[in-house]
């Protein structure tokens, strides 16, 4: 990546700010634009900085991590919100899922976890704690509507099936452009099909959707 990856880190605590602040500016293409120690300054400051990524925390004063993904996803729909918490709590990711979070990290993950996590995102790919997947799978299996739709495949075409199950793994767009010797431009619309048709918000969801519904599979 030539550019910078313009980074917000949003977290009520001081001194894990401090510590995710120096991780990252060890990264050349890293750049710590702001903070914020909750939800109502996390969206003034994603107004005011235009960040191209937002680190945000579930639990915040004032205004909830959800809350704020909320409006910072509604007002800049361009800007990537990779959700670093402690919850486990599967509801919590889906609702953060449904709200449009483009991952979720929990902040006992590995350094080099968290730091890929960022270069993934930003290149369009699916980021979710793997435990925290298996939760949602196991939801899924059990009849909960995680992803929040009960709509089936029924209405994607063959190529988008395909699409959607390279998404399942964790391709990037340019990786599944490759598989299919397509262009990267065409999947992307193939994207925007399969969201619109399965009323989904982002390709994390359709991540987890596929998995549950048995269209991820190897």
């Amino acid at each position: 990546m030539n550019e910078k990856i313009n980074i917000l880190l949003v977290d009520d605590h001081s001194l894990f700010r401090s510590g995710i602040r120096l991780l990252l500016q060890g990264e050349d293409d890293f750049c710590i634009v702001g903070e914020a120690s909750d939800g109502l300054e996390a969206v003034k400051c994603a107004h005011q900085m235009k960040p191209d990524m937002v680190l945000l925390d579930l639990n915040l004063p004032n205004l909830s991590g959800l809350e704020a993904l909320r409006i910072i996803k509604e007002d800049f729909p361009e800007c990537s919100v990779l959700m670093l918490t402690v919850s486990e709590d599967a509801t919590q990711l889906a609702a953060a899922l449904r709200s449009g979070a483009d991952g979720y990290v929990l902040k006992n993950a590995e350094a080099s976890f968290l730091v890929a996590a960022i270069r993934k995102v930003m290149l369009g790919e699916s980021v979710v704690s793997p435990e925290l997947t298996r939760k949602l799978v196991e939801q899924l299996r059990e009849g909960g509507n995680v992803a929040g739709t009960s709509r089936d495949f029924g209405g994607l075409t063959l190529r988008e099936k395909e699409v959607v199950q390279f998404v399942a793994r964790g391709e990037s767009n340019k990786m599944i452009a490759r598989h299919l010797d397509l262009s990267e431009s065409t999947i992307k619309i193939h994207m925007q099909n399969i969201l619109r048709k399965l009323g989904l918000n982002s390709r994390v969801q359709i991540a987890i959707y596929a998995i549950g519904h048995g269209l991820g599979a190897e």
